[in-house]
């Protein structure tokens, strides 16, 4: 196929039901851009030959350096079949699992998927996160297994060999859509009991629960992926040749007379062709497989036959080149071009816009924990426009913008180089010649001054100064950065100029369409509506790869680029002329940004401005990274990963701040908390009863170290009287089970919508939450109690106070007060608040002083981890009544900051009570307070065995025999520890899935590959937190530990060291011996 004219792309996008959205998704190294390169043939874009080589795909200079995809790009193909013109909207995402944010954003805009599958390495980590993301966002894909060649060329498979081991991947990624799909039943199918359980009210006697009846009616006949039902392709991309089962049911059914429905049935399975009955028949086990054949390419005159029989010319220089695959590649790629399989199956059995599904729909437009049906009803009219892709007048403007990207000026098409015309040609020829003139004479007559031109002096020196001027116009115009908005219209026709609302993550459009007039619209002039903005959209771009073409409008189911949008859209957003659409729900990312460095110029003095609007731009260039400005004032990058960072920094000088930058050494986030009490010294000796004594006698000795407003008992409770002595709190540190901690991390977004809740709930307002979200924290609050069992969790979870840091963290503060019951933090649980549960005074402060406590801990000022504070104590003196001459003035600013950080009781007298209580020297009682139970927290924290938590990377490396105990070298220096390994079957290669500390993982995968010599490489994802054993201020303590470690105890202690290193990097006192014995040392240079 030739290529394709911009008008006939332009008349395809005003048919959405020969629209296909798709992105190529897959593990690292499997194919994609090398698939992708061939699909961009098939249009005439680049040559054929150069597919696979070109990676057209990849624009940036890295991405070609490394030979990784590191953003998704996007182009609009044409492609015929059947007699119908298909426009093909094509996102090539990354595989690595630092850019797996650039494979959300490019899944949200599409409507279907092609996963590659290498067909020696199988699935992969990132093929099952793929897969899952794929699920997530509702997409239907089809697979593509791909360098078949390799079966052949590097395992040397028999035919018989090759279909069972294709077979076996096929199993593999079934098993991962099938556990997905039941995953999805299982949860609809409880949904629907609890339902019904609630309209019954409640269970009658005892039921025996079938969790296979949900999974026995749902349909799954379309869910798999089989050769037999089309969405399965194999395919040599790297030699631009693949085939589906199809293609040869077609071929054989003209052959062999046998109908092409019986052949689709029979190609993939245990059968094989009869050639003298010209009959298919079961029982292929040592029969020669139907679609698998072999041919040498050693004998020319059967090539020759094999080639006349296709119908395939091959070039001279491929016939006659020495090796056999350039050959075999040549017929290969003509007889079955990839391109033409890949797109068959593409426009057959993905979905166009107008077959978008209305669950899909819903759960686009509900955010958080919002229900469909409670939507405004105008905002409930849109799924209409949805589902039928309008693109009328009549119709509103849907567009949802994933990422905004960052293009050269002279990438715009407004900005590329035109043609010159003959005038424009004339007078720079002319120009020219007059320059060429000037330094002939100025070297003709070096020593005399050069005489000016006799002819034209006036009108070219001035045409040469016009052009200068122009010039340095184009270059302050290439050093601004433009970003382009990328994406997809859902409704409506969008077109240049349009004026638009963009609306925020936070936007509720019911409140909207309260505060805005009824029938109202862009044009008009609006009252400002929060997390809504009004804006007109730039410049329309089709998204051509490396290339930009400028359109008009673009109407519903189309990917597009917008430009003009950098002021407006950080990261993503909606965007729409309806003010009733909602914000859509927020992209899935699969990895944490974990890896932090902090950042500065070369010259600060001169360049720091530069820096933090590089830094500005960066953020918004990058969907995943993130900037942030520290109390200290340092500048720190958050990314995902190793590489990740090392583009980021890289687009800083080169792109966005363009300046000399210095990184620090990446800052490793760790995690305080505290365990129960060792049972054993650390020679593993049993600790008896004296050494029980000896620590109690230490803590007692160690009790003239804390202030006088501190005590702290033998069983850890630390009382602590505020400095007006005003106040009194007691509280006790208790670590927290590891399940509860990882319970309490994994659902911090529940924690959040409840704080949210109780949040409304005290300001007198309502907020509704659907009824999934209420069985989840019903789930959440069943499991915690579960967990915390035994006398000292006894109702503990009712008396949760509050979760920290930042009020949904896995921290919690517990209510041990006796007398004082104050609402349950469980409230979007309960029908009925009692009235007995009212909020104490200064209830706020205390909750404040714990966030404050566990968002910097005592160690090293990090945020703790798996600790439950219980508050056994809380005495206050009130202030004194103030007389009418002693009321709250506003110009008393302590006073008024005083009254606002109280939580009111509802009463004026409590409000009275609240505005009088007394500002001493000390400051606002408030305050004190705060503090008061910050420090309590820490000294309870201090009282028990402290702990630091590191966080963990999980490391996949798939490695040969011979490099197995170079890679176990490399793991075991750098703290890892190998969980599990396992032959992949019919390879050699060996799958080793380890654990491996985030701040040892730095030049961890170069050093892997320069041990192995390029034959192992990892994939690292963040996993979890893990304790590290060691304690940071451990002493020797036992004879037999003396013994062991000596009186210095020297040894090197990782937890120590991780710690110092921390407090080193924030300023903090290092407790360590710079010179030991300095009278002893001399110079060893010289003996004098």
């Amino acid at each position: 196929m030739g290529h394709t004219s911009l008008d006939k792309i332009i008349a395809l996008q005003n048919k959405p039901a020969n629209i296909r959205n798709l992105c190529i998704l897959a593990h690292v190294d499997h194919g994609k851009t090398t698939l992708a390169d061939c699909l961009v043939a098939s249009n005439g874009i680049i040559s054929s030959r150069l597919a696979g080589k070109l990676r057209y795909l990849d624009s940036r200079e890295d991405e070609q350096i490394r030979g990784i995809t590191m953003k998704s790009s996007a182009i609009s193909l044409h492609y015929s079949v059947g007699g119908e013109d298909y426009l093909i909207n094509l996102i090539d995402s990354p595989g690595h699992v630092d850019f797996s944010s650039e494979v959300s954003t490019a899944v949200r805009l599409c409507d279907g998927a092609i996963v590659i599958v290498d067909a020696v390495e199988g699935v992969c980590p990132q093929t099952q996160a793929v897969l899952r993301q794929a699920w997530l966002e509702n997409i239907r894909p089809v697979l593509v297994i791909n360098k078949i060649d390799r079966l052949i060329g590097e395992l040397k498979l028999t035919s018989q060999e090759a279909y069972t081991h294709l077979q076996k991947i096929l199993e593999q990624v079934n098993a991962v859509t099938g556990s997905l799909f039941t995953s999805k039943v299982l949860e609809e199918r409880a949904e629907k009991d609890s339902e019904v359980r609630e309209a019954g009210g409640g269970d009658n006697g005892e039921q025996v629960y079938d969790w296979s009846a949900g999974l026995e009616e749902s349909d799954d006949s379309d869910l798999y992926f089989s050769p037999d039902q089309g969405n399965v392709v194999f395919a040599s991309a790297i030699d631009g040749w693949g085939f589906s089962i199809h293609q040869f049911a077609h071929m054989y059914s003209q052959k062999m007379g046998i109908r092409s429905e019986v052949l689709l049935k029979t190609l993939w399975g245990d059968f094989y062709l009869n050639a003298k009955a010209k009959k298919i028949m079961k029982g292929a086990q040592v029969r020669q497989r139907v679609f698998i054949r072999q041919f040498d390419t050693e004998d020319k005159e059967k090539v020759e036959k094999v080639m006349s029989s296709l119908g395939v010319k091959v070039a001279a220089r491929d016939s006659r080149h020495s090796d056999p695959r350039v050959l075999l590649s040549a017929i290969c790629s003509q007889w079955l071009p990839v391109s033409q399989a890949v797109l068959t199956m593409v426009c057959n059995r993905l979905p166009s816009p107008l077959d978008m599904a209305a669950e899909r729909v819903e759960k686009l437009m509900c955010v958080g924990a919002r229900r469909f049906d409670c939507l405004p009803e105008k905002t409930q009219e849109l799924k209409r426009a949805f589902l039928e892709c309008k693109s009328d007048t009549s119709a509103p403007v849907v567009v949802f913008v994933s990422k905004m990207f960052a293009v050269d000026s002279k990438a715009l098409p407004q900005n590329k180089q035109r043609p010159l015309t003959q005038e424009e040609m004339a007078q720079r020829r002319e120009l020219a010649r007059q320059r060429h003139a000037e330094k002939l004479a100025a070297s003709q007559a070096a020593d005399a001054p050069a005489q000016p031109l006799s002819q034209g002096p006036d009108v070219l020196p001035d045409h040469g100064e016009a052009m200068t001027l122009k010039a340095n116009k184009v270059d302050e115009e290439e050093g601004k950065e433009h970003f382009i908005a990328f994406a997809r219209v859902y409704s409506g026709v969008v077109r240049k100029g349009q004026k638009v609302f963009v609306l925020g993550p936070k936007y509720d459009p019911a409140e909207g369409l309260k505060k805005l007039p009824e029938g109202c619209s862009t044009a008009d002039d609006l009252c400002t509506v929060p997390h809504m903005a009004c804006c007109s959209l730039g410049s329309l771009y089709l998204l051509m790869g490396r290339e930009l073409e400028e359109l008009e409008e673009v109407p519903a189911g189309n990917v597009l680029g917008i430009g003009g949008m950098e002021d407006w859209i950080l990261k993503s957003a909606t965007i729409s002329t309806s003010p009733a659409c909602p914000p859509f729900t927020p992209l899935n990312f699969e990895a944490t940004p974990i890896v932090r460095v902090a950042i500065e110029p070369k010259h600060p003095s001169k360049y720091m401005p530069k820096l933090v609007r590089g830094m500005k731009l960066l953020n918004q260039a990058d969907p995943c990274a993130e900037v942030l400005i520290q109390e200290t004032g340092e500048h720190v990058l958050v990314t995902a990963g190793e590489v990740h960072l090392q583009r980021c920094l890289d687009d800083l000088r080169e792109r966005f701040a363009k300046i000399e930058i210095s990184a620090s050494k990446p800052i490793i986030p760790f995690r305080e908390t505290i365990v129960r009490p060792p049972k054993v010294d650390m020679v593993n000796e049993e600790l008896g009863k004296q050494q029980k004594v000896a620590v109690i006698r230490q803590v007692k000795e160690e009790q003239s170290k804390y202030p006088e407003t501190v005590q702290v008992d033998s069983t850890g409770l630390v009382t602590l009287t505020t400095a007006n002595r005003m106040a009194t709190i007691g509280v006790r540190a208790i670590p927290l089970p590891e399940e509860v901690t990882q319970l309490l991390e994994a659902n911090s977004d529940l924690i959040r919508t409840m704080e949210l809740f109780n949040l409304s709930m005290k300001e007198g307002k309502t907020l509704e939450i659907n009824q999934k979200t209420l069985e989840s924290i019903q789930d959440l609050k069943r499991k915690l109690e579960s967990y915390m069992q035994g006398r000292k969790w006894r109702s503990a979870v009712n008396r949760i106070w509050s979760f920290g840091p930042r009020r949904y963290g896995p921290n919690i503060l517990v209510n041990n007060l006796e007398g004082y019951r104050r609402p349950s933090v469980w409230q979007c649980l309960e029908k009925e608040r009692s009235r007995a549960e009212t909020y104490r005074e200064f209830d706020n402060s205390i909750v404040s002083g714990f966030q404050l406590a566990t968002l910097s801990g005592p160690m090293c000022e990090e945020p703790l981890m798996g600790v439950c504070f219980s508050l056994e104590k809380w005495d206050m003196k009130l202030p004194r009544q103030p007389s009418e001459g002693d009321r709250v003035s506003p110009d008393d600013p302590a006073r008024l900051d005083q009254s606002e950080s109280v939580v009111p009781t509802g009463s004026s007298e409590g409000k009275r009570r609240n505005n009088s209580s007394l500002v001493d020297c000390y400051g606002p009682f408030s305050g004190q307070l705060i503090a008061a139970m910050k420090e309590a927290c820490r000294y309870a924290f201090q009282a028990k065995p402290q702990r630091l938590m590191a966080a963990m990377y999980t490391c996949e490396i798939m490695a040969t025999a011979e490099v197995l105990g170079r890679v176990y070298g490399v793991l075991s220096k750098r703290e890892g520890r190998v969980l599990q390994e396992e032959m992949k079957e019919g390879t050699e290669v060996f799958i080793i899935k380890a654990v491996l500390p985030v701040a040892e993982s730095f030049g961890f995968a170069d050093e892997i590959r320069k041990r192995t010599s390029g034959l192992a490489s990892p994939q690292l994802i963040f996993s979890h937190w893990e304790v590290i054993s060691s304690d940071p201020f451990w002493v020797p303590t036992t004879e037999e530990e003396y013994l062991h470690f000596g009186e210095k105890a020297d040894s090197i202690n990782q937890a120590l060291k991780y710690m110092n290193g921390v407090r080193r990097r924030k300023g903090l006192y290092v407790e360590e011996k710079i010179v030991e014995h300095a009278e002893k040392q001399r110079t060893l240079g010289k003996n004098k």
